[in-house]
């Protein structure tokens, strides 16, 4: 007889998977505060290896290490200066600490966790034996861009002894003042007024849960007019399927009146602004009375004049819907997570509703309705724009962060995007695309790479780590020089690309685009079982390009070297060096004679302390010779025309280097050291099923990204990106094309509307680089 068939999908972040389990971060350098009650089980994880911790217990106001079984370590101090650096995080958490009686002028010693060098990993369990207040801290201060010691996360993992008497995740702290907040259990709805300038929060408590939310314009309703949001006038206005944070950030009422902005949004995907879940849905079910957001949302309205109706077209979110290739709407689990929000700031006076939606008969709330909560915060609090990215789906989120030139970048434009978790501009007022785009060409640009991810790789094991993920030889790399290379999956596909500096015999930084090569990096050599370190960089080096034929007039002006390092003006292409702004005594830095344009150029490398510094200074000596700033959709052109590509449009880990174009960085028969992925390469280089090549299209119509290429009705490849390159003056575009046509002067046509009805005939150009072929001006 055959046993039933269980689904047991891993779903890491959900809570109700894991109810009695707590994860919390604490940041690099930072501090972060736990409650335990008796019986529960702390862990302490350091999740990079060779990262200090302490550890302090309070019960009540009265030290308590001994109640985990620690003692305190003489000149473990690092909480308290902690506590006392002035920051706004230390001044919100030393006056919860007050209001317990803990005086943080005082603190006693904390507890040091472990020795130095820890491997990745390491961690120390403890059991609670009473109520206690924990703090842990991973000590570690600001680092120079020329050293590698750097402080990195601890994880905390709480397994509580009892279940809470609500199976539900504890709220978050509020993030400012409250001036209400209230929890809809599932299948209720409630109004609340909002005032102009207040902000919104919608919380989704225990995650996968779906919310609807609506909203009156106040003063209309007093004057009779029932004038609410307009899903059809916000889709038009904005663009896009939903607003995000940022430049199209609004939700607009059917008069074209802005009612809400958009703030922050830690989903990043949900809301169609459809109906929310009506009477009549459930009935075609075969569900008579079952309550549903519509209804609910009329009778909480109902009191401010509002007339009832069947379906309400509400802000659905945390709903996970979409539109598929055949025009169908879709419908799956929720993105959200437990303490997943959306962030609103109220544009006028407002009267709004709120649901938690009751739907457990599809996966809408995944299964399982649960609570959400609202909160209303005052008009005077200020909140950065943000998004939330995670690197592993049961992280901690990390809202969008400012670079250490955001100060000097912001000054110059308001048109930022969210750029793999930065504000990054997409193009600068008072310039525009075209105006940087030939600024960089003709003269010199400045652009903000902070973005890419830095990892310190150290340790004795760290060339033959390195040697065994990339694709490059890795033992042919000298101090002080730059190799581009690629990380492959066993089977070929990749997972990034980016740059790797040689920064000692043992020391070396890894450049990329992906936040997880850290964690596969760290897996690897666990799996080895070397002796290196993988250590997160990213928050303390943040970086920018100066490209274009008069970079090098303009660096030589500024940058100072020691006598061991080449001057500037020297400095070999692909090799970097150390050395300091304006002389002996300028903020550290490190140039590396890289870029991303196909231009002469360099790239800066600082601390995000001394990022205007250096920012001031390239403008005091570049303005004379013509400096613009360069945004996202002027760099795209640049690379594109450099035939230079891109994540997520010429490579994924669906595609081998030499399907993206990249094959050189692959070095079968030089390299004879075995690497991640090398046999699969073998295999597919000796049978290539694509190539990647360059377009050159008839006419003025362009090409976009995911375009079909076709010969007759037969597909033969795909638009990967493309663009109008200004100084050739014709549409070109990169292409993953079948190996049969990838001969140079080969007809094809680029596909629109259904890729039949229209066509724009193409030609297969001589090389991916349709701006200097063989590369004279980046080798200058």
């Amino acid at each position: 007889m055959q046993a039933p068939v269980i689904s047991r999908p891993l779903e890491p972040a959900l809570f109700a998977r894991h109810p009695l389990v707590e994860r919390h971060r604490v940041a690099p350098g930072g501090l972060t505060v736990v409650s335990l009650e008796p019986d529960d089980r702390l862990e302490v994880i350091d999740v990079e290896g060779d990262q200090g911790a302490e550890l302090l217990a309070f019960a009540g106001n009265r030290a308590a290490l001994g109640a985990l079984g620690l003692r305190p370590s003489a000149g473990a101090a690092c909480i308290g200066h902690l506590l006392r650096d002035g920051s706004r995080e230390a001044a919100h958490v030393s006056e919860g600490l007050a209001r317990r009686g803990i005086d943080c002028r005082h603190l006693p010693d904390a507890a040091r966790l472990w020795p130095p060098a820890t491997p990745a990993g390491h961690s120390r369990v403890f059991h609670c034996s009473r109520a206690l207040l924990v703090l842990v801290a991973a000590p570690g201060g600001a680092t120079p861009v020329d050293s590698q010691a750097r402080a990195s996360e601890l994880r905390l993992l709480v397994r509580r002894a009892r279940p809470r008497s609500t199976l539900a995740p504890p709220l978050p702290a509020p993030l400012g003042e409250l001036v209400d907040e209230f929890t809809l259990n599932p299948g209720t709805a409630r109004d609340y007024l909002v005032g102009a300038g207040q902000y919104i929060q919608v919380l989704d408590v225990a995650g996968r849960q779906c919310s609807d939310f609506v909203a009156f314009d106040r003063r209309g309703l007093d004057s009779g007019a029932q004038i609410d949001l307009d899903p059809t006038v916000t889709r038009t206005l904005n663009g896009n399927a939903w607003p995000v944070p940022g430049l199209f950030s609004r939700y607009y009422d059917r008069n074209l009146q802005p009612m809400l902005e958009v703030v922050r949004d830690t989903v990043g995907r949900h809301d169609t602004f459809a109906l929310a879940c009506t009477a009549r849905y459930y009935e075609a079910q075969g569900y008579f009375g079952h309550d549903n957001c519509s209804d609910n949302l009329s009778r909480a309205l109902a009191r401010h004049g509002v007339s009832a109706r069947a379906g309400w077209p509400a802000i659905n979110f945390f709903f996970n819907t979409a539109v598929d290739a055949h025009q169908h709407l879709t419908v799956d689990e929720p993105w959200s997570r437990p303490g997943d929000y959306v962030l609103l700031r109220a544009l006028t006076d407002l009267v709004c509703a709120s649901s938690s939606c009751p739907d457990d008969i599809d996966p809408a709330n995944g299964w399982q309705p649960t609570d959400i909560h609202i909160r209303v915060y005052c008009a005077q609090e200020r909140f950065s724009i943000a998004m939330a990215t995670r690197k592993s789906p049961d992280a901690e989120p990390v809202l969008t962060r400012e670079s250490g030139f955001h100060p000097g970048t912001s000054a110059l434009t308001r048109q930022f995007t969210e750029y793999r978790g930065f504000r990054t501009p997409q193009a600068y007022d008072g310039y525009g695309t075209l105006a940087e785009y030939h600024g960089c060409r003709e003269r010199v640009a400045v652009m903000d790479l902070s973005a890419l991810r830095k990892f310190e790789v150290l340790g004795p094991d760290a060339e033959a780590l390195l040697d065994y993920c990339l694709t490059r030889d890795v033992r042919k790399l000298a101090v002080g020089q730059v190799v581009y290379g690629a990380l492959c999956y066993e089977h070929g596909g990749m997972l990034d690309d980016g740059t790797l500096l040689r920064l000692g015999h043992d020391a070396f930084r890894w450049i990329g685009g992906e936040d997880h090569a850290g964690d596969w990096l760290r897996e690897q050599a666990a799996r080895l079982g070397m002796k290196v370190w993988v250590k997160s960089a990213s928050e303390q080096i943040h970086n920018i390009a100066v490209q274009g034929p008069l970079a090098r007039e303009l660096l030589k002006q500024m940058i100072w070297t020691p006598g061991t390092q080449p001057a500037l003006e020297d400095l070999g292409w692909f090799r970097f060096l150390t050395g300091r702004l304006d002389d002996y005594n300028g903020v550290p830095l490190m140039v590396s004679r890289t870029g991303y344009t196909g231009e002469l150029g360099y790239e800066i490398w600082c601390h995000p302390r001394d990022a205007m510094a250096i920012w001031t200074r390239l403008w005091q000596l570049g303005d004379p010779l013509g400096l613009v700033p360069v945004g996202l959709q002027a760099l795209d052109m640049l690379r594109i025309e450099a035939g230079l590509v891109f994540a997520g449009y010429e490579f994924s880990d669906q595609t081998d280097p030499f399907e993206a174009g990249i094959g050189f960085c692959v070095p079968l028969q030089s390299k004879q050291a075995d690497f991640i992925g090398r046999a699969a390469l073998t295999r597919r280089s000796a049978e290539p099923q694509q190539r990647l090549v360059g377009l050159e299209l008839e006419g003025n119509e362009a090409a976009a990204h995911g375009d079909c290429v076709r010969i007759g009705r037969a597909q033969v490849g795909v638009i990967t990106s493309a663009t109008r390159s200004p100084v050739l003056g014709k549409n070109i575009a990169l292409c993953r094309l079948d190996v049969a046509h990838c001969a140079a002067g080969t007809l094809v046509e680029v596909g629109k509307l259904d890729g039949q009805q229209k066509r724009i005939a193409a030609k297969v150009a001589a090389s991916t680089v349709a701006y200097d072929p063989e590369k004279r001006r980046v080798r200058s």
